[in-house]
């Protein structure tokens, strides 16, 4: 859940705010009467990505999908 704070809150709470963005890694919205207007999150954030999307690539090539895999063939065993 994002959380919403007023210019006003943030002007008096700035380095608690900051420090709680730093530590959680969740942004903060700042809103101008009501409206979004800035968002405060850490740099480098990145979007969650979608676990299959992370393992896409990393099976290189398998001959036989359906078949059982032996221990002499599973690289990770050894």
């Amino acid at each position: 859940m994002v959380v919403h704070v007023s210019k006003s809150r943030f002007k008096a709470k700035a380095l608690e705010l900051m420090r709680q963005v730093e530590a959680s890694g969740e942004p903060i919205v700042i809103t101008d009467h009501g409206k979004p207007a800035l968002e405060l999150k850490p740099i480098g954030a990145k979007p969650a990505r979608d676990p299959l999307e992370r393992l896409r690539g990393s099976l290189l090539f398998y001959d036989r999908p359906f078949d059982p895999v032996d221990e002499e063939e599973w690289d990770t065993l050894k």
